[in-house]
């Protein structure tokens, strides 16, 4: 699993956000934990693989959105409870 999170351009308000997350959610199939924040100017994402970066930056783009850099790091569960 990866968690991807993008440095991006453009959003000002929670409406933002969630055009964000749902161009995220339509180029990724598969992609959880969805989250943007328009304060930090960044979104992050888990999937299963690595996705095609190109194409979400073109999408997201295509909205009027600007992916400014995009960092991919291995993502591990993480355990809660007694032995966690």
């Amino acid at each position: 699993m990866y968690q991807i999170t993008m440095k991006i351009e453009g959003m000002a308000c929670s409406m933002c956000e969630a055009h964000i997350n749902e161009v995220i959610r339509k180029t990724i199939p598969g992609a959880k934990k969805v989250k943007s924040s328009h304060s930090k100017g960044e979104s992050s994402f888990v999937a299963e693989e690595r996705p095609d970066m190109q194409q979400l930056k073109e999408a997201i783009r295509e909205t009027g959105y600007t992916v400014l850099s995009v960092q991919a790091a291995p993502y591990e569960k993480k355990l809660f409870g007694l032995f966690g």
